[in-house]
């Protein structure tokens, strides 16, 4: 799991979903799985049903297109397993993709809806807007999700002389 699927689950978990990351599915006779799928969840007094690939990709549209086409398909396929003993609303399944390098000019890709992570982090940080890291701090589990509620706090002061590292003690 990479830093962005992290944060997408630690946001969807701080939503009340139930989460799963880096699920394999298509399990072959042979052995091994025709993919995985980054982030699914549930939010289950809603009812929402979520799939959620996650990019740092750098390529083409025309292969980003048939590369995400497959991975959402094998998602709409195999969604259904994903939570056993969960009866998940499989036709109301919404698919996302968040991409780091988007000039968000594209809205779809793979048949799913495209946010940036510019997008998604304003998302978070309107999210947290009147959260307090001291009485209401985000649980420990969620260390991405919690870094972000330390800096949105620290957006409130200014930067003073007192650091870890002074002016003349390091170079760059």
């Amino acid at each position: 799991m990479n830093h962005l699927e992290q944060i997408v689950a630690e946001w969807l978990q701080f939503r009340n979903y139930f989460v799963r990351v880096s699920v394999p599915v298509g399990a072959r006779t042979r052995g091994g799985f025709e993919g995985e799928l980054d982030v699914v969840a549930i939010n289950l007094v809603t009812n929402h049903l979520l799939h959620v690939e996650c990019s740092l990709d750098a390529l083409s549209a025309e292969t980003r297109e048939h590369h995400f086409a497959a991975k959402f398909e094998r998602g709409r396929r195999f969604i259904k397993d994903v939570f056993p003993g969960i009866a998940v609303p499989v036709d109301k399944l919404e698919q996302v993709i968040v991409l780091q390098f988007s000039s968000g000019k594209i809205r779809t890709i793979g048949g799913a809806r495209l946010i940036t992570v510019r997008e998604l982090i304003h998302e978070i940080y309107e999210g947290l807007k009147g959260t307090s890291p001291q009485s209401g701090a985000i649980p420990s589990n969620l260390p991405l999700l919690r870094t972000l509620q330390l800096s949105l706090d620290a957006t409130k002061g200014s930067l003073s002389e007192h650091r870890l590292l002074r002016a003349n003690e390091h170079s760059n």
